[in-house]
């Protein structure tokens, strides 16, 4: 598996979207928000990992929404 910082990964058995902050030979050092808010960070194995797939067409379509929505309300 080839991941960077910043790769967005979940462990195999799910749970909350990781964020890779540092990769190492065998482990992966990963961030995330737990539901309250608070950061954690955890090196894990890579064996227990897996990439996520971000769809970033579906931010962008959001963003579109968004400001449509903004103009919508400035013209009323």
């Amino acid at each position: 598996m080839d991941l960077r910082p910043g790769d967005v990964v979940m462990l195999k058995s799910g749970g909350h979207p990781l964020t890779v902050a540092e990769v190492n030979q065998t482990s992966v050092v990963c961030m995330w928000m737990g539901d309250e808010g608070d950061l954690f960070r955890e090196t894990l194995p890579l064996a227990v990992l897996e990439v996520l797939e971000v769809d970033e067409t579906d931010d962008e379509e959001e963003d579109e929404e968004d400001e449509e929505e903004d103009e919508s309300a400035k013209v009323a």
